[in-house]
């Protein structure tokens, strides 16, 4: 069996066959490319990053694009960008969620669903005069938060390259997005999708019981994220900003 240089040791031993089972299918020279490459993110240590999550607690999976294109934000987990750290500061959101988009509109969107924020109102000013001392203050605890819910934060692509297209990416791990899904749906069949942006509405096609309850919506880089009602009452009932008692 072929063997590439991605580290497996954050992966949990339940999806460790799977994976194997998964890179069979991609294209080996495409996979021999990016081992001989340090030119594409996140890089082999984080690729596997969100198969961290046990898949007998998996109950969404999240599908966003591909990693972030700054090697100190993309760790392998779907929007989760790992150079923010403090969510909140005296002016609304942090300086670095601010500068974010994606990660910006997702918790303007998530302040509208917890129902202190108006959606005709999401700027810094009005941000700012929310009472945030019993919300998470840190990134990493929003994303945990997600994590303990049972959300798998995959990207269509586990591959971002410095030349080349996210599309074109997609479509190599197209086969491995394909044979993640049957072993999860073998274990996991009430699992529901989350659809988040072009790229990821192209799995929707991989989906083929009718049964499976799936969101679509617009990439949270898109302004129209923020107030999309469905995605709203989505997230509305996971209080995804309240911070967990420990």
């Amino acid at each position: 069996m072929t063997t590439y240089p991605f580290n497996f040791n954050v992966v949990h031993p339940s999806w460790k066959a799977c994976l194997q089972k998964a890179l069979s299918q991609v294209d080996p020279t495409y996979l021999a490319k990016l081992a001989q490459s340090s030119d594409w993110l996140p890089g082999p240590d984080k690729i596997f990053n969100a198969f961290s999550l046990p898949i007998d607690q998996v109950n969404y999976v999240l599908f966003g694009e591909s990693p972030y294109p700054r090697r100190e934000s993309a760790n392998g987990y779907a929007f989760w960008d790992a150079a923010v750290k403090e969510l909140w500061a005296p002016s609304g959101l942090s300086k670095k969620v601010n500068r974010a988009t994606s990660l910006r509109n997702i918790f303007k969107m998530l302040l509208i669903a917890e129902g202190v924020l108006d959606k005709e109102k999401s700027d810094q000013t009005e941000i700012a005069k929310i009472n945030k001392s019993s919300f998470v203050q840190t990134n990493d605890e929003f994303f945990h938060n997600l994590l303990q819910h049972g959300f798998l934060l995959l990207n269509a692509t586990l591959v971002l390259q410095s030349h080349g297209s996210p599309q074109k990416d997609a479509r190599a791990w197209y086969p491995f997005i394909q044979e993640i899904l049957i072993y999860l749906l073998n274990q996991r069949p009430n699992v529901k999708f989350i659809l988040l942006g072009r790229i990821a509405n192209t799995i929707d096609q991989l989906l083929t019981q009718p049964h499976l309850e799936r969101l679509y919506a617009e990439h949270p880089y898109n302004h129209s994220f923020i107030s999309n009602p469905n995605v709203i009452a989505f997230f509305q009932p996971f209080h995804l900003l309240q911070r967990k008692e420990p």
